[in-house]
């Protein structure tokens, strides 16, 4: 699995409108949407989820400025995600309290449980580099951001 099987480019927002976690899950919940990935009558189950299980089992900020909220969504039949930055930085709760500048939002089916745990631990490998995250933060335009996405595909399968 490669980043780029799962974030399609027209679920990359390069300044996210949001300033706060809700509206930032949201925001790029309704992207995925606008990409014919998830259908419009899902966007409000589908974030209703995901803060449902911020609320439960803790933030999803894990920090070094970035999140990674996730759910297990019933009706996709493969993993998804949908990427977020934010230049100013969101409010977002978070393990070091500090604001959080890019968002990966990441579905998938229930089922097999393998689907989800592959995407996430794709993403979260990527997000503990401190140069992808570097670079997240400069991309100022969706195609960077798409082009840092396909750099590190290649350089995590060289």
């Amino acid at each position: 699995m490669k980043l780029l099987d799962l974030v399609d480019p027209k679920c990359i927002i390069a300044e996210l409108a949001s300033t706060d976690r809700n509206g930032a899950i949201k925001e790029l919940t309704q992207c995925l949407s606008a990409a014919d990935i998830l259908p419009k009558h899902d966007v409000d189950k589908v974030v209703k989820s995901i803060l449902s299980r911020e609320r439960s089992r803790g933030t999803t900020g894990f920090g070094k400025g970035v999140a990674l909220p996730h759910a297990k969504i019933e009706g996709l039949e493969r993993a998804v995600a949908a990427i977020g930055r934010s230049s100013k930085g969101l409010d977002y709760p978070s393990h070091d309290s500090l604001p959080v500048f890019g968002v990966f939002l990441v579905l998938s089916p229930p089922e097999p449980p393998e689907i989800h745990l592959k995407a996430m631990e794709l993403m979260y490998k990527h997000l503990l580099q401190e140069k992808f995250r570097k670079f997240l933060r400069q991309s100022t335009d969706s195609e960077k951001i798409f082009e840092l996405l396909r750099e590190a595909d290649e350089r995590a399968f060289v």
